[in-house]
């Protein structure tokens, strides 16, 4: 019996010294406390153990040889009352990546400045000159352009296409690009040539004014100053009215800066202004390839009338400028030896569809 009681005396002692144990874990202890309390668990398992031991004398040896281990309050990083301290970040780099990214794309985003050097130059709605004019801008303008195409086109700021064989870039202009002071950066400087105030005020392309049409002349590489209504009125009348050929007329002075009003006169006398045998069947209005005695057979035909004039455009400008026959009278010995006075007739229909606007 005595031994039952002794037993259970050790239960006893032993959930009350876990109690206490968990209970040094749950609770935290003051830091003025914290000493004296920390010895009272240990003292507590040790008399427990003496008493059992000295109630029963003789009694089971594992009851006499219980130890209760009792972490103190300093072995468990959980029961310490040491503050949270912040740990300190190392400064991030994101904002200098910023920075260099602004500046980049801002430098990027830059238009390049460039001034017309023909007397004048359409500004179209897409990099083709088969595509329709927006505006046409004079000689000496400025125009901002912000890409450049793989076939030579300038893409303006804002709206439209220029061909980039008609303007030519402006150098000299160094920049260093500003930001706001808010940011702290460093403040911008601006070092322009002497052009930067002009180009200021032609931040926009401005529409031309209304001038008097360039007067016909024998260079055949010249600018004539036409647009699609001036050449729609020369056709007036004709069979050449109504197949389009204004543009792709303007497309070849453009591409190949064959004078218009000479493509035109060229086009009426080869093809008596439309109505020729090659002009209806073959859409052939300049008598390309047709050879002295079978010129019916061999002449090239077109699927359209506009076809011919980009033909005759690429041939005139490979054949004939590019050879050094840059006068209507160098390219007459060449084009129709046969007829003498070709190049006289070029002219005067020349200078009489000028008479005609």
């Amino acid at each position: 019996m005595r031994k039952k009681l002794n037993q259970h005396l050790f239960v006893y002692l032993l959930i009350l010294s876990l109690v206490i144990t968990l209970g040094m874990y749950v609770k935290p202890l003051n830091n003025a406390a914290e000493a004296d309390l920390s010895e009272a668990p240990q003292k507590l398992a040790v008399e427990a153990t003496s008493a059992i031991t000295t109630a029963a004398p003789g009694s089971d040896p594992i009851v006499s040889t219980v130890h209760l281990a009792i972490p103190s309050s300093t072995s468990n990083p959980t029961t310490a009352s040491t503050p949270d301290i912040p740990i300190e970040q190392p400064p991030s780099t994101l904002p200098k990546k910023q920075i260099q990214a602004e500046k980049e794309q801002a430098i990027d985003e830059k238009p390049d400045t460039y001034e017309v050097t023909a007397f004048y130059l359409n500004v179209r709605t897409k990099p083709s000159a088969q595509s329709d004019i927006i505006k046409v801008v004079k000689q000496g303008t400025r125009l901002k352009v912000t890409a450049k195409t793989d076939n030579g086109w300038l893409e303006l700021q804002g709206e439209g296409f220029v061909h980039g064989g008609y303007a030519e870039k402006i150098k000299g202009e160094v920049s260093v690009l500003s930001f706001s002071a808010a940011s702290n950066r460093v403040p911008a400087i601006e070092i322009n040539d002497a052009g930067a105030e002009r180009e200021r005020q032609s931040e926009r392309i401005e529409e031309p004014e209304v001038e008097e049409l360039n007067q016909p002349t024998s260079i055949v590489e010249s600018d004539s100053g036409l647009t699609e209504a001036h050449i729609a009125k020369i056709f007036e009348g004709t069979a050449l009215s109504g197949h389009n050929l204004e543009q792709a007329i303007l497309e070849i002075e453009e591409e190949y800066g064959i004078n218009a009003y000479f493509t035109i006169a060229v086009m009426k006398l080869e093809s008596g202004n439309g109505k020729s045998w090659l002009a209806k069947k073959k859409n052939n209005l300049f008598g390309l390839n047709a050879i002295d005695g079978n010129k019916y057979n061999k002449a090239f035909s077109f699927k359209t009338k506009g076809d011919s004039v980009r033909k005759f455009g690429k041939l005139l400008s490979r054949n004939y400028v590019n050879k050094g026959l840059t006068t209507i009278e160098k390219v007459a010995r060449k084009y129709c030896p046969a007829n003498s006075r070709w190049s006289s007739l070029v002219k005067n229909i020349m200078k009489r569809d000028y008479n005609k606007l």
